[in-house]
């Protein structure tokens, strides 16, 4: 998978934003809240069920996240590894898990409720 691949994923998602931090990670978020990073070194991580989280790490597809982990969030090393339509269904999963956490008042203002 590309980065712009993700990136295109990540935006196709109801009232997703983009920005650039913490030294040119491209970060999406939705309400303001992350739900994933695509780092420096090439790598993605984003947040995560409780099952797949387990899931993932016990099969090896991710590794638990530096400094987010105990928030259930994995981390893949290398983006060009990783199948765009699985990428396409975790993400999703992903906005869905912190969109669900925002307001109810955020949610409806962001078209989600």
């Amino acid at each position: 998978m590309t980065p712009q691949a993700l990136h295109d994923q990540a935006m196709a998602l109801p009232a997703a934003t983009h920005v650039v931090q913490w030294g040119g990670s491209d970060v999406y978020k939705v309400g303001g809240r992350i739900f994933a990073i695509r780092g420096l070194g090439g790598g993605v991580s984003f947040k995560a069920s409780d099952i797949a989280y387990q899931v993932m790490i016990e099969n090896g597809l991710a590794r638990p996240a530096p400094y987010l982990a105990r928030a259930k969030w994995v981390a893949m090393d290398d983006l060009a590894a990783v199948d765009e339509a699985d990428m396409a269904g975790w993400l999703a999963n992903a906005h869905a898990l912190v969109a669900a956490r925002l307001t109810r008042a955020q949610r409806k203002a962001l078209g989600l409720a």
